[in-house]
């Protein structure tokens, strides 16, 4: 009786020592590695939304609902062109 015990004590312990990851395959908290090996981001996670007037590399600066590939500063105002 006292080895069923034991074995019903230690197989809860490995169950909830077994849980479900996040950051599993290197990729991150939110993130899961696709079957080409890219990092990509779980579905239930929120969308990602565009800051006005902040530079993302490889896409220019987004202002009003457009992406705009220059700025200057005109009248301590920044212009985007």
């Amino acid at each position: 009786m006292k080895v069923l015990t034991a074995l019903g004590l230690v197989s809860a312990i490995a169950l909830t020592a077994v849980s479900p990851a996040q950051a599993r395959e290197g990729c991150g908290p939110g993130f899961h590695r696709a079957p080409n090996g890219m990092c990509r981001p779980n579905r239930d996670q929120q969308q990602m939304r565009w800051v006005e007037g902040r530079y993302y590399p490889g896409r220019g600066y987004w202002w009003h609902n457009q992406w705009r590939h220059h700025r200057q500063r005109r009248n301590g105002v920044w212009i985007y062109l």
